[in-house]
């Protein structure tokens, strides 16, 4: 078992990202997850992701405030404890529209060319 506490945790440049503070929860140098990695991101009003896809899928897990993610398919408000799966290759971007902090749970692989 490898645990990560919140206060020893690393923070990260995501890229493409702004007006957020991202930390690695678990993978990469954080722990020795084989298949996948876990970050947590903090969005500051205004903050968010760029539009483009990336080879990856991931998963979205919105444990506070409210995140906008917008794909080819239309746009979608995530709330406390709302997910979403992104397939691999499918443009987005996430957006924190209010006023308030969000805070997003991030699930994804590692890129089969990198591993880990």
């Amino acid at each position: 078992m490898k645990v990560n506490r919140f206060t020893e945790v690393a923070q990260y440049t995501a890229p493409n990202h702004h007006n957020c503070s991202s930390f690695r929860l678990q993978g990469w140098d954080a722990s020795d997850s084989a298949n996948f990695w876990v970050g947590l991101t903090h969005f500051l009003p205004g903050g968010g992701a760029s539009y483009e896809s990336t080879p990856l899928e991931k998963v979205y897990v919105v444990l506070n405030g409210e995140i906008t993610v917008l794909t080819e398919g239309g746009e979608v408000v995530l709330r406390a404890f709302d997910s979403c799966h992104i397939p691999p290759n499918e443009a987005r971007s996430v957006t924190n529209r209010t006023n308030n902090p969000a805070t997003m749970l991030v699930v994804m692989p590692y890129p089969e060319a990198q591993g880990k």
